[in-house]
């Protein structure tokens, strides 16, 4: 494969993931081409032309020649200047590294993050929250995400790996999409008497089984074990970060008793105290790897070997046949 077809495959998989369904992305990038065919020319200059064909501004090819083929790759979690230097070393030592692949975003992928926070809307949406409060919460929480991450030194890792040499991408919210799949797919389909059922369930999925071990693993936040789940609800795996505290009025008012969530502010924390909800927090790191796992399988299948690190919890089950 080229590094153009694993990032075409990144966003034809997240796309076919997307909580918003096939229609609800291209709605989407039709907005976005409303908004460039709008802009005065001097400010056509400037416009990101890539997000007019793909959803994710958090999943980007931050260096390297798209056209270069590939058979092994170095994929984690968080990608910094030390995990470049690695594969460099690795590759002095003979390992052949064609391309790194970080989850969370660098570079102009970081700096917009919060474009992408516009997801959180529809499926707020899904969960039975009106669109129009939904988008009217998110729209301040999107800007304070903005002011939050414009200050940060984005291009530390792509200087590292333009230096050096070894191409580099990111997939954030492509990789988010197929966790929550995946995990809607089971706590969204099921119904489940206890929160501690809820709990047990997770427990039982390879990732969160070796976070266990890790120290890592799922815990929770509010409520209790004995509490009866109601309608669990997968409401903070996708869409770039933290969403809107308000939100958890809002989604106990749609009658959603428990939340499965990667990580929580400790002011959500409260939130959601505050309105009876169960927060189950199923870890931020080993959630990511659940997403990111089921595309290294596809890359996996295609021949490309996968080394992982920077936190993966790398489970194939490609290799082992496991459905979960």
């Amino acid at each position: 494969m080229t590094i153009e077809e694993i990032y075409q495959l990144a966003i034809k998989m997240g796309t076919a993931a997307d909580p918003r369904g096939k229609r609800g992305v291209e709605k989407y990038l039709a907005r976005q081409k409303k908004i460039y065919d709008e802009l005065p020319q001097r400010k056509k200059e400037e416009f990101d032309l890539e997000s007019l064909k793909n959803p994710y501004s958090d999943t980007r090819i931050l260096f390297g020649d798209p056209s270069v083929n590939v058979d092994k790759i170095m994929a984690g979690i968080d990608f910094d200047t030390g995990e470049v230097v690695l594969a460099d070393r690795l590759n002095e030592k003979g390992e052949g590294i064609d391309l790194l692949i970080a989850h969370h975003p660098a570079g102009g992928a970081l700096a917009s993050l919060h474009e992408v926070m516009d997801l959180q809307v529809d499926l707020m949406a899904s969960y039975g929250v009106p669109i129009n409060v939904a988008e009217g919460m998110m729209t301040n929480r999107i800007s304070e995400v903005a002011r939050k991450f414009g200050p940060i030194n984005h291009y530390r890792s792509v200087d590292a790996a333009r230096i050096l040499g070894i191409p580099l991408m990111c997939i954030h919210t492509a990789w988010d999409n197929l966790g929550w799949r995946f995990m809607a797919d089971i706590f969204e389909k099921e119904e489940f008497d206890t929160v501690g059922d809820v709990v047990s369930e997770l427990k039982k999925i390879p990732e969160y089984a070796q976070a266990v071990k890790f120290k890592a693993g799922p815990s929770l936040f509010t409520g209790s074990e004995k509490n009866r789940a109601g309608k669990v609800v997968v409401s903070e795996f996708t869409g770039g970060t933290e969403g809107s505290k308000e939100i958890y009025e809002k989604l106990a008012h749609a009658g959603v008793g428990s939340i499965i969530s990667m990580h929580a502010s400790e002011e959500n924390r409260e939130e959601a105290k505050k309105h009876h909800l169960n927060l189950v927090i199923a870890g931020h790191i080993v959630s990511d790897s659940v997403g990111a796992n089921i595309f290294l399988d596809e890359l996996e299948k295609r021949g490309v070997h996968i080394i992982p690190t920077s936190g993966l919890i790398r489970v194939s089950r490609t290799k082992s046949g496991k459905g979960r």
